[in-house]
C-alpha cells in the first residue's frame, strides 16, 4: 500500500489562523506545535494523521495554492478577489464578518451618484477597479495606498476610499460615511486545483466536517 502523501495548509497570520485551528480541533485535526509561542519553525507537522500547515502573510496564501505548494489555504474573501488566482473557493468559514465599502465625506455620495471623475485611494486596486468599471460603469482613477486608507479623503488626496469595514468607529472618527457597500466578506478556504482531483476523498471529507460544525455553530 502506497504511503499517504501530506495534505498542506497555508494559513494567513494571525487572528485567521488562530480561528481556523480553533475551529479544526473540533472536528479532531489539531496541531500541537503550533501552539508553542516560541517557536521558530516554519512548517509545522501532524504525523498521526499526515497533514503540515504554515503559517503566511494572506496575500501570499492564493499563491501558494495556486501553485501546489499548499493543497488548501485559509485567508479573507477580500485576499481572494484582489490576487484573483486560479483555484477552488470551497468554504464559507463564517467568522472574520466584515464589508468591503466605497467611503467618504457624506458630501462625496453627489459624486458617486452622478459618476463623475474621482479619485479612489484603496490598499485594494483590483477590486477596486472591477467595483467602478464593471459594476457601476463608472472611470475613476485609482490610487493604491499601504497605510491608513482613511487618511487620503482628509487630506485631499482622493475623494472616497475603498476599503475594509467592520465597526465603522474609525470612519466615524475622521468624519467618514459608508457610501456604497462592495461585498460581503468573511474566512474562506480554497483548495488547489490539482489537489481537488488528486485528493478528492480527504479534502471533501474534512469539507463536509467542517460543514457539520459550522451548522452546530449557526444553529
Amino acid at each position: 500500500m502506497e504511503e499517504m502523501r501530506y495534505l498542506t495548509f497555508a494559513l494567513g497570520k494571525g487572528r485567521l489562523a488562530k480561528k481556523t485551528l480553533e475551529m479544526f480541533e473540533q472536528i479532531g485535526i489539531t496541531c500541537e506545535e503550533m501552539k508553542d509561542k516560541d517557536t521558530r519553525k516554519l512548517i509545522f507537522v501532524n504525523e498521526e494523521l499526515k497533514l503540515r500547515f504554515f503559517l503566511s502573510k494572506g496575500p501570499d496564501v492564493p499563491t501558494y495554492v495556486e501553485y501546489g505548494a499548499a493543497d488548501i489555504g485559509v485567508v479573507g474573501k477580500d485576499t481572494i478577489l484582489e490576487e484573483g488566482r486560479n483555484l477552488y473557493e470551497v468554504l464559507d468559514l463564517g467568522f472574520g464578518k466584515c464589508r468591503m465599502c466605497i467611503c467618504g465625506p457624506e458630501s462625496a455620495g453627489e459624486l458617486l451618484r452622478h459618476h463623475e471623475l474621482i479619485r479612489v485611494a484603496t490598499k485594494y486596486p483590483n477590486i477596486a477597479k472591477n467595483y467602478f468599471y464593471n459594476k457601476k460603469h463608472q472611470t475613476v482613477e485609482i490610487i493604491k495606498l499601504n497605510g491608513s486608507i482613511e487618511l487620503a479623503p482628509i487630506v485631499g488626496l482622493s475623494e472616497v476610499i475603498c476599503d475594509i469595514v467592520e465597526t465603522g468607529s474609525t470612519l466615524r472618527e475622521n468624519g467618514l460615511v459608508v457610501l456604497e457597500e462592495v461585498c460581503p466578506l468573511s474566512a474562506r478556504m480554497v483548495v488547489n486545483q490539482v489537489s481537488m482531483k488528486m485528493e478528492h476523498e480527504r479534502i471533501t471529507k474534512l469539507i463536509s466536517d467542517l460543514k457539520t460544525v459550522l451548522k452546530d455553530t449557526q444553529s
